[in-house]
């Protein structure tokens, strides 16, 4: 089980990663973060990429009031926590994936990866992504 810091590093290996972070999207800090930030500056990147995550995650649009958590979900199984997984934005230049952590407490984190819209592989970084956050270790 990866803690912070083998979570980003592990992150980084995907082909295209340009940055990645751990970031509480209460408060808008990076518990950690890694490689290059999109406008140079860690925290201002942290603080925008929690409002992103806190808008999605608490919007009616992205979670319908008839769509409560604990209904059951796909193949019977019952749905905790966020009704968001994971956000991804495209620009001109690269990809941005957001990915929440789901943990025994009331977690409000979430992992921020940032892709070289060239050489990055969204489906795999996606898929990378989902594997870290459901092994990542918060203590």
């Amino acid at each position: 089980m990866p803690g912070i810091d083998e979570c980003l590093y592990e992150a980084m290996t995907l082909p295209g990663a340009r940055g990645a972070a751990i970031v509480d999207w209460t408060s808008g800090l990076a518990l950690g973060s890694v490689g290059d930030s999109p406008n140079g500056d860690y925290e201002a990147t942290a603080a925008e990429t929690a409002e992103v995550a806190r808008a999605a995650a608490e919007y009616q649009a992205f979670a319908p009031v008839d769509d409560p958590d604990g209904v059951s979900g796909e193949e019977g199984t019952t749905r905790k926590g966020l009704p968001v997984e994971d956000l991804m934005l495209t620009t001109r230049s690269g990809f941005h994936l957001i990915r929440y952590v789901e943990t025994t407490f009331d977690s409000s984190v979430f992992l921020y990866l940032w892709l070289d819209r060239h050489t990055g592989n969204l489906a795999m970084a996606r898929i990378r992504l989902r594997s870290l956050a459901e092994r990542l270790v918060l203590v």
